[in-house]
């Protein structure tokens, strides 16, 4: 999910600084995301991030594992 929301950033069209003033994330923090200079961000930040840009955060359903006869 960092990866897809790595991306999501650097392609929003937008710069990382405006991101930060639009959604009240530190510009410091939302770089060292991005630079994976930092591992993640809280959920709070993330749920600002996602409204902000459009995201829809979605769980793949995984395959049930088959079962042996």
């Amino acid at each position: 999910m960092s990866e897809q929301l790595r991306d999501a950033i650097e392609k929003a069209g937008i710069t990382r600084y405006e991101l930060a003033k639009r959604t009240g994330v530190s510009e410091c923090s939302l770089s060292k995301f991005v630079l994976r200079q930092r591992p993640g961000l809280s959920f709070d930040s993330l749920d600002r991030i996602g409204l902000e840009l459009g995201l829809v955060f979605v769980k793949k359903k995984q395959p049930k594992p088959k079962k042996r006869s």
